[in-house]
């Protein structure tokens, strides 16, 4: 069989904006029937943005973290549900990629194969021969419903028995239950419904300490001479799901220029809401809102594609900025949209008016545990502050 085509930053990017009408017109179909439709789904593969962080040794792109952000906020911008299941896959992939080789043949041996994953431990693993066997559930699965293996983390003993720590493991969907019960005020089309392991074996190459992961130990070969490989996870993690943000914000912010030369402002005499300074006041405040969120966002990404390339590894402060940057990412755009929202009056309230969704989709990602603006704070202050962070997902 053929390789796919490996594709540059250019054109990835462009053939995501080329996307941009299809997914917003499903984008209320999407919300309503919580998941991604499927012409949404075959169109992303088609254009190869699935494959954005799949080895180029399996026809994937091994793009870096600057076009991730970049494809991203063009995909956001015709839908948010779609776009952040986009970059958990991506997240996801990249992850994979982390495993022994000849598990990586397995997980792609069709590139345009998907990963979800979740950084939960909320399973409990028990060692048998050859592996482990895995109960519990995985709340917030984005994807699931569309991928073919999902990354789990689970509790396990150590290996000298004393006590328990994370492991990351690889498992087939076919190996797992899917409870739908993804019924939310926001981002409603990811179908991030809850998966349930009864009793799954995991052989034990296919599974990871998550200690080690976090810490670059990874177990591939083949990927060790590339740099996309070569950053921490949680930093990559935190520079891929920004693009969602801003796209969705730049999003809000063009719909709200165009609807300004026929919007008036009712019960007043201004026949154009755009004349009236207040809306100048709003429109500024929103662009550089957007624009501050966009600069940390590229700073972020140039930091890792930097190190990455250059081998330099991550301080402690390196890696709790990155969690900071997120969170800014997210308090930022989540600003703007809120200032656009103020200013869209009453028909802005209906199901078709995209940016009621957008304010919905934006507040769910501030309230993402490994996002949260006020937690992501605290964390890189706390570093700031010569105090040890409190958490090992850094």
């Amino acid at each position: 069989m053929t390789k796919p085509q490996v594709l540059p930053r250019s054109a990835l990017v462009d053939r995501a904006a080329e996307l941009v009408p299809l997914l917003r017109s499903h984008a209320l179909w999407t919300e309503e029937n919580r998941r991604l439709h499927d012409e949404s789904i075959a169109a992303l593969s088609d254009a190869g943005i699935l494959r954005m962080r799949v080895p180029t040794r399996y026809g994937g792109h091994e793009s870096d973290a600057r076009t991730v952000v970049d494809v991203l906020t063009q995909i956001s911008q015709g839908d948010g549900s779609t776009a952040w299941n986009v970059s958990v896959w991506s997240m996801a992939a990249w992850l994979a990629s982390a495993f022994p080789d000849h598990v990586q043949d397995e997980v792609f041996a069709d590139a345009d194969s998907l990963v979800c994953a979740v950084l939960s431990p909320t399973a409990l693993a028990t060692p048998t021969d050859g592996g482990l066997v895995v109960n519990g559930q995985w709340h917030f699965t984005s994807g699931a419903l569309h991928s073919q293996w999902q990354v789990v983390i689970a509790m396990a003993p150590t290996p000298d028995g004393a006590g328990q720590w994370p492991i990351t493991a690889l498992v087939p969907m076919s190996d797992l239950m899917i409870v739908d019960d993804w019924r939310t005020s926001g981002l409603r089309g990811t179908g991030s419904v809850t998966t349930v392991a009864e009793n799954v074996f995991i052989p034990g190459d296919r599974v990871l300490p998550m200690p080690a992961v976090l810490q670059e130990q990874y177990a591939s070969e083949l990927n060790a001479a590339s740099p996309v490989y070569r950053s921490p996870l949680m930093p990559t993690g935190c520079t891929t799901f920004t693009g969602t943000a801003i796209g969705m914000a730049k999003a809000a912010f063009d719909g709200f220029l165009r609807q300004l030369p026929d919007r008036k402002i009712t019960y007043t005499d201004y026949g154009s809401q755009g004349a009236a300074p207040i809306t100048h006041f709003q429109v500024a405040e929103a662009s550089l809102l957007i624009d501050e969120a966009e600069s940390h966002a590229y700073r972020l990404a140039d930091l890792i594609d930097s190190k990455a390339v250059d081998g330099v590894r991550w301080t402690v402060r390196d890696r709790t900025y990155a969690r900071a940057v997120l969170g800014r990412v997210f308090q930022l755009t989540k600003q703007a949209v809120d200032v656009l929202q103020t200013g869209s009056g009453g028909s802005s309230v209906y199901e078709t008016a995209p940016i009621q969704r957008i304010a919905r989709d934006l507040q769910t990602l501030n309230l993402h545990a490994l996002m949260h603006p006020n937690t992501n704070f605290e964390l890189y202050g706390r570093v700031l502050c010569d105090v040890e962070p409190n958490t090992m997902y850094i």
